[in-house]
């Protein structure tokens, strides 16, 4: 079915068939193989007149790249085609996607295996390459333990609609995983006997015969139950090796400094926490998330503990404990295993913890072992006993033993404590304005808070602030928001009692605007208990972050915190929290607002205003950066982000979230997952810890031709976006935008509000449907024209050197372009020019396709003039491998999209149809891998 013709080419890159040809092959050779065996299977299951569609279409979609045939002649496959053919065909594109990711995955991993064995340097992007680039730099103690304090680096795990697999599907995937890992090692039977072939192909017959999406609309405790199977399939592994191995590798470098105390890396989740626009998340959904995390953490606790017993089996005839370790097993009520120390020690671990388990969860896990011991009153308490046990195998000889399982259990409690990982709220500053006036009115403190100027605002927040009252009783008649918005936050305080603050960290302000807006929330956190004003310092467990979104709102940032930071009650509670202070930074909207170049500028300057704020406060600073999968929404390689970042902004200490099929591609292995949470540390060391910004004294000079640039970027992106009549027509009509909010596709609204307006319109359906139509508008217009009217505004070859110059030299304006060129070319006008013909009135589609793709011609055109690349993917082999060998195989599902979404819109409501429309959309996903 799959075959890779010799004579392909990637967008944009014709000369590059031959090159690296002998490295891809084992890769292209996986891709055959799984193709074949998918092949086998739909024709076995389907007959041949599916496989023969299939196969037509393959072949077909192979000879439009190599301009054999006109992209019509495809199209006209399926005109008209019965949608029980249609599903199938969308169903077995969906599933090469599938297997070409596992394909490239291997790949991946065995081009590594083969750098390392061949010796060679480390590659960027790896801690053994940073522990290099630090040893080099010569860092003193005192330098290292300041920049360090307090470090920090936190993946934080987002809903997303398009990943929408099914934990069946999961499951399967990574079995076919593991069995071509053991291909590639030249293995021709797993490890019991059963050969690897026809393992692979039960379990691509699996895959086939199970559905890859679900039939009713994703729930939010659905989207809880996705995120937390990252855990035991990788995170529960590699979080706690990681930050093991990087703690002792600084501290043998710099052993007098005593760095990270406490675990760098940090895990945490906006699922079930994020109501942003989400009616769908309650006080139930909070109370579920939380404690399905606690649950999730201590089930694995339970399960180690069990292993380790059957493990440390040592004899008290054989080897002598430590005094503690003695009383530890003495504590055991049971008359069994008298000799055997380390097993009674720890079924009085494991009973103990069952108590914790009983105490803290609705449901006990498995492993439970009852012995009427008190509970651990908190995840200290637990490491010290295990470290008991850790102190007494090293003493008699066993730190074989200590550095194995155990080990990993112990790092496993430092970071993932009774809570798994860190929950945050976040709400628009729009319902809390609206929930703080009802309270107010109630209480009697004013009767129109809403209709009062800011500096009033401010004084009467204060105000309450320093009371210690609440403003609500019991018998308060709220509205259904009101009431709503407090039990989520009294969830909260549920889950910081019972789980421990770090279950609840952080209350994200979207939307924030003015210091008010941080107030209001302060008011919320007081009145649930989470924010405690009768000590000497107001103190609360959970930090509060604006996050500043539009153009506007980053341009704005600095000042609002700066304001913040002068109010003494509010300046306390920063100063009870370790003077830290976090402020999220949104790619999404900003990016909506004012396009692509001007929002990552913007993100940008905000970065250096705020960095200027805390180092005249004297706070620390952490950015939280609001990135999604795609490049259109902050996406993009994670290191080189990070090391784009401007000088002072990392300060030791980040979050980010990730996203969608990107959470997928990134944590679904050990070995996936452990790259990627080493390329983040390692970028975050580097960035804190050495010059990565490259400018010097250059800077400001650079800083102000890009401040002419975003300007001249915004205007271009603005005149089609927001001053095209009938922009929003056309968008809706070209794209499957509409069928994103009505088909079963994630659990929340695609829109904060029931408009028409793109202002309100969430930000991953908008960059999701412009990667479904093949245009990737988010990720790039607006930049090209931008570039064409600053170079002839001045001297045309000084000007072009100047962006060349800044493209050598700035890591911020390299990846910005890098960045770019992905998506450019992921593109397909081609394509785009098929959805185009949605849009029912001709004139509005030429209008605005036109301008589409004139100025994707035009970015292209400048991208090779300011690089001096002709090729788009020059500075990244894979994604150009996968460009080669995967995007053929997208054409039939985007000319199946087209077909199945003009039935759906001319009132065809076969429910086939509709399931036909989101089956194109869940394979395109999976292919483009970061299409939200």
């Amino acid at each position: 079915m799959v075959e890779v013709p010799d004579a392909l080419a990637p967008i944009g890159a014709v000369q590059r068939t031959r090159v690296g040809r002998e490295a891809t092959e084992p890769m292209r050779a996986d891709i055959r193989w799984l193709g074949t065996i998918l092949g086998d299977t739909i024709r076995e299951q389907n007959g041949d007149e599916v496989f023969d569609l299939v196969e037509r279409a393959r072949v077909e979609s192979f000879r439009v790249r190599r301009s054999e045939i006109d992209r019509a002649e495809i199209s006209h496959m399926f005109d008209g085609i019965d949608v029980h053919f249609a599903i199938p065909i969308a169903r077995a594109f969906s599933h090469f996607a599938l297997l070409a990711n596992v394909a490239e995955d291997i790949h991946r991993e065995r081009r590594r295996h083969i750098h390392v064995g061949a010796g060679e340097p480390p590659q960027d992007s790896s801690l053994a390459a940073t522990y290099a680039k630090l040893d080099r730099a010569e860092l003193d103690s005192a330098t290292i333990a300041g920049a360090l304090k307090g470090a920090l680096v936190s993946p934080v795990i987002t809903a997303h609609p398009t990943e929408t697999r099914r934990r069946t599907v999961f499951v399967t995937q990574h079995r076919i995983t593991e069995l071509m890992r053991l291909h590639a090692e030249g293995y021709t039977e797993t490890g019991d006997g059963r050969n690897i072939e026809r393992e692979l192909r039960r379990q691509v017959l699996t895959l086939w015969q199970t559905a890859l999406i679900r039939l009713s609309r994703l729930q939010i405790t659905d989207e809880i139950d996705v995120g937390l199977r990252y855990y035991p399939a990788a995170l529960f592994e590699v979080i706690p090796q990681v930050n093991a191995e990087v703690r002792e590798a600084l501290r043998a470098r710099w052993p007098g400094a005593e760095l990270l105390p406490g675990p760098i890396l940090q895990p945490g989740s906006w699922i079930g926490g994020d109501r942003d626009g989400n009616p769908n998340v309650t006080a139930a959904v909070v109370r579920r998330a939380t404690g399905s995390a606690a649950y999730t953490a201590l089930a694995h606790y339970l399960t180690e503990l069990t292993d380790l017993e059957q493990e440390l089996s040592m004899s008290a005839r054989l080897i002598r404990v430590t005094p503690e370790l003695a009383a530890l097993a003495d504590a055991c009520p049971e008359s069994a295993r008298t000799d055997e120390p380390y097993r009674r020690a720890l079924r009085v671990v494991r009973g103990r913890l069952t108590a914790t388990a009983g105490e803290i969860l609705d449901e006990t896990p498995q492993h439970e072992l009852d012995l009427g011991l008190p509970p651990y009153a908190t995840p200290d308490e637990l490491r010290a006993d295990l470290d008991t046990i850790d102190e007494s195998l090293r003493s008699h000889g066993s730190a074989l033993l200590a550095d194995d399982r155990l080990a990993l259990l112990r790092e496993g409690v430092l970071v993932f404590g009774f809570h798994l990982s860190s929950l945050d709220m976040r709400q628009n500053s729009d319902v809390h304005e609206e929930v703080i006036s009802e309270l107010f009115a109630w209480a009697g403190v004013h009767p129109d808070y809403a209709s009062l100027p800011e500096d009033e605002r401010i004084e009467l927040l204060v105000t309450e602030l320093g009371t210690r009252r609440p403003l609500l009783a019991e018998r308060a008649a709220l509205s259904d928001l009101a009431r709503s918005e407090l039990g989520v936050v009294e969830a909260a305080a549920f889950a910081v009692k019972r789980y421990g603050p770090a279950a609840v960290p952080n209350y994200v302000i979207s939307m924030c605007q003015s210091v008010s807006d941080v107030l209001e929330a302060a008011i919320l956190l007081k009145e649930v208990g989470l924010l405690d004003v009768s000590g000497p310092e107001p103190y609360s467990p959970v930090a509060i972050s604006p996050l500043f979104e539009t153009i506007d709102d980053l341009h704005n940032g600095a000042e609002i915190l700066h304001a913040m930071l002068e109010l003494p009650l509010y300046r306390a509670m920063v100063a009870a929290r370790g003077d830290w202070q976090e402020v999220m930074l949104g790619y999404s909207d900003s990016n909506k607002d004012g396009g692509y170049l001007t929002a990552n500028w913007a993100v940008y300057r905000a970065e250096l205003s705020l960095v200027e704020v805390a180092r005249k406060t004297g706070i620390r600073l952490r950015l939280f950066h609001g990135r999604g999968g795609t490049v259109g929404r902050g996406g993009g390689p994670s290191y080189q982000a990070i090391l784009a970042q401007p000088p002072g902004a990392v300060n030791g200490s980040l979050r980010l979230t990730e996203q969608g099929e990107v959470i997928a591609a990134k944590y679904a292995e050990p070995e996936l997952a452990r790259r990627n949470l080493e390329s983040l540390v390692a970028a975050t060391l580097e960035s804190t810890l050495l010059d990565v910004e490259g400018l010097g004294d250059a800077a400001e000079p650079a800083y102000a031709v890009l401040d002419e640039i975003a300007t001249l970027a915004r205007h271009a992106y603005s005149e089609l976006v927001h001053d095209t009549p009938g922009f929003v027509e056309y968008f809706k009509a070209s794209t499957p935008v509409s069928e994103i909010g009505s088909l079963n596709i994630g659990s929340r609204p695609t829109s904060r509000k029931p408009t028409e307006s793109i202002a309100d319109l969430r930000a991953i359906p908008w960059v999701l449907a412009w990667s479904q139509s093949r245009v990737m508008l988010p990720g790039w217009y607006g930049t090209g024209s931008a570039f064409e009217q600053w170079i002839a505004a001045g001297p045309e070859n000084e000007r072009v050197q100047v962006l060349h110059d800044l493209y050598e030299r700035w890591p911020f304006f390299r990846s910005v372009l890098s960045n770019m060129a992905q998506v450019l070319a992921k593109s397909d006008l081609g394509l785009a020019a098929h959805y185009a013909r949605l849009v029912a009135d001709e004139s509005l589609r030429r209008r605005v396709f036109d301008k589409i793709a004139d100025e994707h011609q035009r970015t292209i055109a400048m991208h090779k003039l300011i690089t001096g690349h002709d090729d788009l993917l020059a500075d990244n082999p894979a994604l150009a491998r996968s460009v080669f060998n995967r995007f053929p195989y997208l054409e039939p599902l985007n000319h199946l999209q087209v077909e199945l979404l003009r039935r759906y819109r001319s009132g065809d409501d076969d429910e086939l149809v509709q399931r036909g429309i989101l089956l194109t959309m869940n394979g395109l996903a999976s292919a483009l891998r970061n299409s939200g």
